[in-house]
């Protein structure tokens, strides 16, 4: 059982990216999820998360620029982030409770970087 994210890259301030996160096979239910960045030197800090109840959980940095939200037929969730700032500049996790059949799991996806340029 896997999560694959995607969606990193090189932008310029003011731009945006969607970062995305899939389960590794359509079969797994993502029940909960977030979205977590961290800089060298630094703690992993959460960006956006959702519980399996829908409720949404934003940093202040990211309230008002930031979007977390699942597709329930792709199984995947997604972190749109716009007016992108330099500091934003991060490798992004992302990070899910997976059901599988009567098992969950947690898991964490490997990291995608985002490069915010000035």
């Amino acid at each position: 059982v896997q999560l694959q994210a995607f969606g990193g890259g090189l932008v310029q301030a003011g731009g945006s990216l969607r970062l995305s996160c899939a389960a590794s096979r359509s079969s797994f239910s993502i029940k909960s999820a977030g979205w977590y960045r961290q800089v060298p030197g630094k703690q992993r800090e959460l960006v956006a998360a959702f519980t399996s109840g829908g409720s949404t959980n934003y940093s202040d940095f990211a309230k008002g620029r930031s979007t977390i939200s699942k597709d329930n037929a792709k199984n995947t969730v997604y972190l749109q982030m716009n007016s992108l700032k330099p500091e934003d500049t991060a490798v992004y996790y992302c990070n899910a409770l997976v059901k599988v059949t009567i098992y969950e799991y947690d898991l964490w996806g490997h990291g995608t970087l985002v490069t915010v340029s000035s």
